[in-house]
């Protein structure tokens, strides 16, 4: 079997994309590092909070649930919109083969509405869950959401591109990109938080987690 192209590569190329605003975005990255957003967010040993949220076809799902069945792999993604996303999922579904034989379950968490989520869980591949956090209620209890400001939504604007109507609503904020590995007490046994949203969880980690995990 192919190994699966390591994620680092895949975001390497999103980086140079035109269209990026890097110097906006570095701006707010250093803003949120510095202020220590997502200094909240769980982190390995804690015991998560419990949510439900409605999945791609509008049943409502919760995480409790969810990880009765197993280990779960909970993802906090921006959307569909979003080139360093559709790499991250990408990734997680060459290798949803190995996920599936450790026992593990991939949830993702976005606040798009609409056909939006039925396009993120295409990419996903049918094992994974997609779930709906249109007013960001989950990501700011987890520590996650934090507003973009103005310049970048002014920058969205003059691009045409509306984040509230991919949203769903006018508040600003986006999730920060963020892995967990959940057990079925909801304990995190793996944790990846970062401001910069270009840098995500690699799934070779996460799954080395996993199996460790299963193996324990």
């Amino acid at each position: 079997m192919k190994e699966p192209t390591p994620l680092d590569v895949r975001l390497s190329a999103c980086r140079n994309l035109p269209g990026a605003w890097t110097r906006t975005y570095d701006t707010l990255i250093e803003r949120l590092r510095g202020s220590g957003a997502m200094a909240g967010a769980p982190g390995v040993g804690a015991v998560v909070a419990d949510f439900a949220l409605p999945d791609a076809n509008g049943v409502l799902r919760r995480l409790s649930d969810l990880v009765a069945g197993g280990p779960v792999v909970l993802s906090f993604n921006r959307g569909s919109w979003c080139p360093y996303c559709h790499e991250e999922i990408s990734a997680w579904a060459e290798s949803r083969a190995v996920l599936a034989a450790a026992g593990g379950q991939l949830v993702i968490i976005t606040p798009e509405t609409g056909g939006r989520m039925a396009a993120l869980a295409g990419i996903a591949g049918p094992e994974a869950v997609v779930l709906g956090d249109q007013n960001m209620g989950v990501a700011l209890r987890y520590g996650l959401a934090f507003p973009l400001g103005r310049e970048i939504l002014d920058e969205y604007a003059a691009d045409g591109f509306d984040l509230a109507e991919i949203n769903g609503n006018a508040s600003g904020f986006l999730p920060t990109p963020a892995t967990f590995l959940i057990d079925r007490d909801r304990v995190v046994r793996f944790a990846f938080v970062d401001p910069d949203f270009s840098h995500r969880a690699e799934p070779q980690a996460v799954l080395a987690a996993l199996q460790a995990l299963v193996r324990a």
